[in-house]
């Protein structure tokens, strides 16, 4: 789209109707300088070892999946929440994740877009695993810092009824704060207790450089399959995470963009705080806010090299865009002063 020159389609208005256009202009400058401080980039991840139900979905396809659970929650949710897989998120959630989300909605994240993750199905597409040493991959579509917390459901757990939070263990049997990233994997290493049967862990990944958190729930099974824990059932078919072929084809269906000083992701509750900016790269993280204690297994981030505060870009994106910012802001002031005086002449002369 091209547009005439701003001082020709100034030229030939009467002077109420160029001072009003001074006006107009003036009130485009803020409004240029936000978009070009918003910056598109996918947001934001998910589970993918032991594979989400969000994942492992989105890996049958949401047009046709093949598990029963799958087709009942693409059912619940639309086909749409499937491409969006990486955003299960809850924008305000400060470290509050346990106090906000109610029982029965843990692994959509209290989102209502997501409310077929939170079928209670003894057939959901599991990872078989065995105790002991496990390297988790949580794929991130946009890094950003924070802090990985991973629970386990307690022994009796029966998948046939709602998740609440009394049914995983109080505390995190894995706590990992800013994991180095490996071919746009989050990885970690962690001890999973010992368990038998089916059951699940649900894993927070609450930022620290916003109050933003996201949630995934994958289903397991240790030793044998029996179907569910207590509750008994057909055995469930095995889960795969999606491919990075799958990923990129889907991404042209996601309706999810998170931008720096832009809205927050689709799909926050309607009770919710709006959610904080992203923040610029280079500036101090705001707190997690979140207060418990890091359990024996935690894991640190040794090795990390990737600024993961940082969403889409490079380090140059903030003086790329200060420059940039600041060439509008000049010229704004510049055409405002000649504007200005044109109408101001034309105003004299129209007496």
């Amino acid at each position: 789209m091209t547009f005439p020159p701003l001082s020709t389609a100034f030229e030939h208005r009467g002077p109420r109707r160029r001072r009003a256009a001074v006006v107009a202009a003036v009130g485009f400058v803020p409004l240029a300088l936000t978009g070009l401080a918003a910056g598109p980039a996918a947001a934001h991840g998910s589970m993918t070892d032991p594979v989400s139900r969000v994942s492992a979905c989105y890996a049958e396809g949401p047009e046709s999946p093949k598990s029963a659970a799958c087709k009942a929650a693409v059912a619940a949710s639309g086909a749409q929440a499937f491409y969006d897989w990486n955003a299960v998120n809850m924008a305000n959630a400060a470290g509050r994740s346990k106090e906000i989300i109610p029982d029965g909605e843990l692994c959509s994240g209290g989102n209502a877009k997501y409310k077929g993750l939170d079928l209670p199905r003894a057939d959901w597409p599991a990872t078989r695993l065995t105790a002991g040493s496990h390297t988790f991959r949580y794929k991130g579509t946009a890094p950003h810092k924070g802090s990985f917390e991973l629970y386990v459901t307690k022994d009796g757990y029966d998948p046939s009824k709602p998740l609440k939070w009394s049914d995983l263990e109080a505390t995190p049997f894995l706590k990992v704060t800013d994991p180095p990233m490996q071919g746009g994997d989050y990885v970690f290493e962690g001890k999973i207790p010992a368990r038998s049967g089916r059951h699940l862990i649900y894993s927070i990944w609450q930022r620290s450089d916003s109050p933003e958190a996201f949630y995934t729930c994958s289903d397991v099974v240790f030793g044998k399959d029996s179907g569910s824990g207590s509750a008994g059932g057909a055995p469930a078919p095995a889960a795969s995470a999606p491919t990075e072929q799958e990923i990129a084809d889907g991404a042209a269906k996601s309706t999810v963009q998170h931008h720096h000083g832009g809205a927050a992701t689709p799909g926050t509750r309607p009770d919710a705080a709006p959610a904080a900016q992203d923040e610029p790269a280079g500036n101090e993280p705001r707190p997690n806010g979140d207060a418990a204690a890091t359990p024996v297994g935690t894991s640190g981030a040794a090795g990390g090299t990737q600024n993961l505060a940082e969403t889409g870009g490079d380090s140059t994106t903030p003086y790329l865009a200060i420059g940039g910012a600041g060439a509008i802001a000049l010229g704004a002031v510049a055409l405002f002063s000649t504007l200005r005086r044109k109408a101001a002449t034309a105003g004299r002369h129209g007496r």
